[in-house]
């Protein structure tokens, strides 16, 4: 069987467990809980093949919790594990070769409170110029889609120019990636992010993937660390229907809502919430102009904050799962991945593949 190349240039996996500040502002009266089922068909054309399945899973912080998780399926092998590089954690069944179908349902219950770090916090730590902890120093490294020298680092000094202070440079390099980029609607999924490519062609059209990879490559040129979390949209925004939303009953299909958000590290104050992909998105779908005051309220809030009617799974590129999948390392893991035999499936298109995702908020 013939592997899918569209997968050779997009793929999949991240990581899990995280180091939180202390200072995030969150109530319980402000939680929510959503119903999130999965449920998988596994679809090929040659089913007696063998398939394996890679789904990514929540990591557990302050301001998000894995309540409740069941799961029952026709498979042959299964585990929950975070074996790989970013501690990413998924579930992994496979099914031995058979005529019959592959099933897999799973099914959690999620609570989220908001992510809102206080941004006078964040500039006094910023100003104490503390080391950055060992841990946290792999956040620095280049991947293959985050480069950081050539034109990367170019335009990060150029943005960075005259700027010592650390959260100064996250804010001069989040103004540039919100007003320079823009969301493209013929990007197919989340995007590749590939940042390299981005600054090599100019173009800064794309999605999420792709404008929080460049927003995390130029941070990390400039001595900032930062990832890019990967999860998935859960149901209705407060601000702006483009940024989710939910019947009456508040029920949603979420299988195409995988939403790629962004982090950056400074000591003392840890890692900070950010996501200027959503501004562009907001501009796109509202039909708003940079300048418009919905969207520089939202440009505010995102520099420190998420808004959680989302939850993340985890925040790795370029990296292999375990088991070992037939196509490795993957770029990253917001979306199920699978394999009949070696042939990787469409992950971008349920349908194809065979899975659904919907969210109902309790």
């Amino acid at each position: 069987m013939k592997r899918r190349n569209f997968l050779k240039t997009s793929v999949v996996g991240l990581s899990a467990l995280s180091m939180m500040p202390s200072n995030i502002l969150a109530s319980t009266n402000d939680s929510r809980k959503f119903k999130v089922i999965y449920d998988f068909d596994i679809k090929s054309d040659a089913k007696s093949f063998p398939a394996k399945l890679w789904n990514p899973l929540p990591f557990d912080a302050e301001y998000q919790k894995v309540k409740f998780f069941k799961f029952s399926g026709n498979y042959d092998n299964y585990n929950v594990n975070t074996d790989n590089d970013y501690d990413a954690k998924t579930f992994f069944a496979s099914w031995n070769k058979s005529e019959n179908k592959k099933s897999l349902h799973i099914e959690m219950e999620i609570e989220t409170t908001p992510r809102n770090v206080n941004l006078e916090f964040i500039k006094k730590a910023s100003k104490e110029n503390l080391p950055i902890p060992s841990s946290v120093k792999k956040f620095l490294e280049p991947t293959e889609h985050i480069p950081t020298d050539g034109k990367v680092k170019k335009k990060a000094e150029e943005i960075t120019k005259g700027i010592s202070d650390r959260f100064a440079k996250v804010e001069a390099i989040y103004d540039w990636v919100c007003e320079n980029t823009f969301r493209d609607p013929k990007v197919v999924g989340c995007g590749v992010g590939n940042a390299g490519k981005m600054m090599d062609t100019g173009y800064f059209g794309g999605k999420c993937t792709d404008i929080s990879s460049l927003f995390v490559a130029f941070l990390r040129a400039a001595g900032i660390p930062s990832r890019e979390v990967f999860g998935v949209r859960l149901g209705k925004s407060t601000y702006s229907k483009a940024l989710g939303k939910s019947d009456k009953n508040k029920f949603a299909n979420i299988s195409t809502w995988q939403h790629c958000r962004a982090e950056y590290y400074i000591p003392g104050a840890g890692w900070i919430p950010s996501d200027p992909a959503d501004i562009t998105k907001l501009i796109l779908v509202e039909g708003l102009k940079y300048e418009d005051a919905k969207v520089q309220e939202l440009k505010r809030r995102y520099l420190h904050s998420w808004e959680m009617n989302w939850v993340g799974f985890n925040w790795g590129r370029d990296f292999v799962l375990s088991p070992k999948p037939e196509q490795f390392p993957l770029n990253m893991l917001g979306y199920p991945y699978g394999e009949v035999d070696d042939e990787v499936l469409n992950y971008y298109s349920p349908k194809v593949f065979g899975f659904s995702i919907t969210s109902q908020e309790i």
